[in-house]
């Protein structure tokens, strides 16, 4: 490590706590400006989203999705790719779920429909993903250009195939019928009561397992290393032997399948049935959770336990606080974003200059 750069323990530890504390810090003034007390809401958000059991709960049930979308743009950075198409491609992976659950749930046992249904939001998602992969690769079109205009193309599409061919006849709301009782995930409150009444369900686990085997993949694997090599630096993976064009198109593929996945906690798990804009933002949350998390497992877990918070406590704190309104959280998801994306080497000459000068005090 030389006098310029950071330790590792700096950049993955300090720098993310000091981006969230100054975004708190802000959302703090924000709401005493507003004219409630800060400590006092922050002691509302965290009994209603961590102390409570059921409301942690439902922190869980929301971070499950979050997960996914984290993972999705965090693959995407490994290799030097930024996917913001994250909403779209859960959106699209929502339908690919669906036509296949409302093809077999009244053919086959869940066993069979469930693994299928998941399998078909990965192709689905992964699907989407491909074009601005291949566009990267072969035609040198910016993948955040083209992921940003899928996202509106996959919104409009989504609208047409709902409203045309999703609605039962006779219905008012647009979304797809229900799905049979066989196609719902399983319940973690038939395990663990202690969460009561809450969605959360099997897809946290999936989750956690995914965390895990992205960690094993990108620094365990040898794509994995040529994914991180390609994202440090193309030129000179390219000159050791590395396919970048394959690399970015595999990525994008992989990055797709998991916002794919994100669709299967919300669709499967709660609601049942394909609904319109049901991603909700998420794809976008994941932007800042794989930020915030610096694409590492542990990170983008605690990250999106912390977005999950503060959706959960947000509605309570809205209920308790009339003062405060349920935007103010959008507003405190936006300051994330800004500290720990685009101000997230804010702190950093200051740190460097602390331990630079620490070192030279020790004579090291």
């Amino acid at each position: 490590m030389t006098k310029t750069e950071l330790p590792r323990w700096a950049t993955g530890f300090v720098l993310p706590i000091l981006n969230l504390m100054s975004a708190l810090l802000v959302a703090g003034l924000v709401i005493h400006l507003l004219g409630e007390s800060p400590s006092e809401s922050l002691r509302i958000l965290i009994d209603s989203a961590i102390l409570d059991p059921e409301g942690l709960g439902y922190t869980l049930f929301y971070a499950s999705t979050f997960i996914f979308a984290g993972l999705a743009v965090s693959i995407a950075m490994q290799a030097g790719l930024f996917n913001i198409g994250a909403e779209g491609q859960m959106y699209v992976g929502g339908l690919g779920l669906t036509w296949v659950v409302l093809a077999l749930d009244a053919h086959l046992p869940g066993i069979l429909v469930i693994p299928l249904a998941m399998i078909g939001a990965a192709v689905f998602g992964a699907l989407w993903a491909f074009i601005p992969g291949y566009l990267q690769a072969k035609r040198g079109s910016h993948v955040v250009v083209t992921t940003i205009m899928f996202n509106f193309i996959a919104a409009s599409l989504m609208n047409f195939v709902i409203v045309k061919y999703l609605i039962p006849e006779g219905q008012q709301n647009p979304a797809s019928r229900v799905f049979a009782d066989s196609a719902a995930l399983s319940l973690l409150n038939k395990v663990l009561p202690v969460f009561g009444d809450t969605p959360l369900n099997i897809s946290f686990i999936l989750a956690i397992l995914a965390l895990v085997i992205y960690g094993v993949v990108v620094w365990r694997s040898s794509w994995g290393y040529q994914l991180r090599a390609t994202g440090l630096n193309a030129h000179a993976a390219h000159y050791a032997g590395v396919k970048i064009s394959r690399t970015i198109i595999v990525t994008m593929l992989v990055s797709g399948a998991l916002a794919g996945l994100g669709a299967v906690n919300s669709v499967m798990g709660s609601t049942h049935y394909l609904s319109l804009n049901f991603p909700a933002g998420a794809g976008f949350v994941g932007i800042a959770i794989a930020l915030m998390g610096r694409q590492h497992p542990v990170g983008i877990f605690l990250s999106s336990v912390l977005f999950g918070a503060l959706i959960q406590g947000g509605f309570d704190l809205s209920l308790e606080k009339p003062n405060i309104p349920q935007e103010t959280f959008i507003f405190i998801q936006g300051l994330i974003i800004l500290f720990c994306g685009a101000m997230e080497n804010f702190y950093a000459p200051a740190i460097l200059k602390l331990l630079n000068a620490t070192r030279t005090n020790k004579g090291i």
